[in-house]
């Protein structure tokens, strides 16, 4: 069975911790270990921050929205917002890539994202937004495996 969620708030800094924890509550149904937990968390604030700064330039009238699906083992968490949209999503994919050099941005949200995650998906557009797709696979008979 599919069970699902959404949220949206304003691009305020002060949300990020918000979403984090708000997304880690309702994936818990699916019992994750805490490294699991702690990796999905990192997730949504790497992508809600990326939102707020890279996307609506933290201006506070942007809304970030959230969706997060569980089936069966797997946690897919979608985070999308309406703003100025990536030039090319390559280039921002790359290890310490930063547009924002000045705020002393690290340009790893991305690769930390693709080292937590299964799957990852980043669309967008010029001046209409991003949407980034990520999945992972929660079961722990995958987590001893590894």
């Amino acid at each position: 069975m599919r069970n699902e969620m959404s949220l949206q708030f304003r691009a305020l800094s002060q949300n990020e911790s918000f979403a984090r924890v708000t997304v880690a509550a309702f994936i818990a149904q699916l019992d994750p270990t805490m490294d699991q937990l702690t990796e999905l968390k990192t997730v949504v604030s790497e992508a809600v921050t990326n939102a707020i700064i890279h996307g609506y330039d933290n201006h506070p009238d942007g809304i970030v929205h959230i969706d997060v699906a569980i089936e069966g083992e797997w946690a897919e968490i979608t985070i999308w917002d309406k703003g100025k949209g990536i030039g090319d999503v390559e280039e921002a994919r790359q290890p310490l890539f930063t547009t924002k050099p000045e705020l002393e941005r690290s340009g790893m949200g991305f690769t930390i994202m693709e080292n937590f995650m299964d799957e990852v998906e980043i669309q967008s557009e010029e001046g209409k937004g991003t949407t980034v797709r990520m999945r992972k696979n929660l079961s722990r008979s995958k987590m001893l495996c590894n």
